[in-house]
């Protein structure tokens, strides 16, 4: 697996691995699988995890800890805060309070049952409380050595710009893929400006952009049932996209999923990807996507493919659409 390097010298496999469908929101997980699955990913040299206090909420982060155990050395680990929820599962809003994000390191540290965290990301922005105040009590946690790097998710160029003058950003992990090209909008341009990684999270449209996108967010307890890309009309619209990538994986001999996640791959040195999944059969065939190389003519097909303008329906329910481009 190739390497990357975010911000600040931070390296990683070029592909992370994504954990949130082990315990939330894709239906129901099975923790022996998911735990086999991170497993097999360190054993493939995919060290970079990715998790969220919010996850679960708060068991994915037990999970990952569970599986990293006796691996730590192995292990780039990244985890959030401010999607505040509460044990009974309710969300409570987006919280970015200076007191919020030392409470809540402390509890992502017990929960993942490490003595530091290697990558902290403020998980969405809070519009309440001025970055600069959020990202001096992050900090002040790099410098107490409960932290390694500082991220954010979400935000703006203007947002970077100001938690970057608190302390260095080391990555921005945002939705990028074939059918979420937003960060192309200026973002990506500020990211590489100020020498910040970028992390793509659902690089694959949430299991969209695969071979089984007809059969995604059927399953009990899956969020992508109400999503806005997976249901009426604006389904059979990105339908017929995918029938429009699955040509071009049969010329190259490869799967839908390894030709758009070969695509995210291609779009600069600067840029990881997070693809979930809480199976081994999927992680296999996700890092397969890293030894494939796209000409200049397969980038533009792909994109001829999937155009932006043609992707019908919005990334989110209209609540959480709020707390974008914080």
């Amino acid at each position: 697996m190739e390497r990357r390097t975010l911000g600040q010298g931070l390296t990683v496999s070029a592909e992370g691995l994504g954990c949130m469908g082990m315990s939330e929101f894709y239906g129901v997980g099975d923790d022996n699988e998911s735990i086999a699955t991170i497993h097999e990913a360190l054993d493939g040299d995919v060290d970079f995890l990715d998790t969220a206090d919010m996850y679960g909420p708060f068991t994915n982060e037990r999970l990952v800890g569970r599986a990293i155990k006796g691996r730590r050395d192995d292990v780039v680990l990244a985890t959030k805060f401010g999607n505040q929820r509460g044990e009974d599962g309710s969300f409570l809003g987006v919280n970015g309070a200076p007191e919020y994000v030392v409470a809540a390191c402390e509890a992502s540290l017990e929960r993942l049952d490490v003595e530091v965290i290697d990558l902290y990301y403020q998980h969405r922005v809070d519009r309440k409380v001025p970055v600069e105040e959020t990202w001096g009590a992050m900090k002040s946690l790099v410098e107490a050595g409960k932290v390694r790097h500082l991220g954010i998710s979400e935000a703006s160029s203007a947002t970077i710009e100001r938690a970057n003058s608190v302390h260095p950003v080391t990555a921005l992990q945002s939705e990028y893929s074939l059918w979420t090209r937003d960060p192309e909008d200026g973002v990506l341009a500020t990211c590489r400006r100020l020498g910040i990684g970028f992390v793509a999270y659902s690089p694959l449209g949430r299991g969209f952009l695969t071979n089984e996108a007809a059969n995604q967010g059927s399953a009990k307890g899956d969020f992508r049932s109400h999503h806005p890309r997976f249901s009426g009309e604006a389904l059979e619209t990105n339908l017929a996209l995918v029938k429009n990538l699955e040509r071009l994986a049969t010329e190259k001999n490869v799967t839908v999923a390894q030709l758009a996640l070969a695509w995210v791959l291609s779009r600069g040195d600067d840029v990881v990807a997070i693809p979930g999944t809480k199976r081994r059969k999927w992680l296999r065939e996700n890092i397969a996507a890293s030894d494939i190389v796209l000409s200049e003519a397969d980038v533009a097909a792909l994109e001829a493919a999937v155009p932006r303008s043609a992707v019908a329906g919005e990334r989110y329910q209209p609540a959480a659409m709020l707390n974008l481009n914080g």
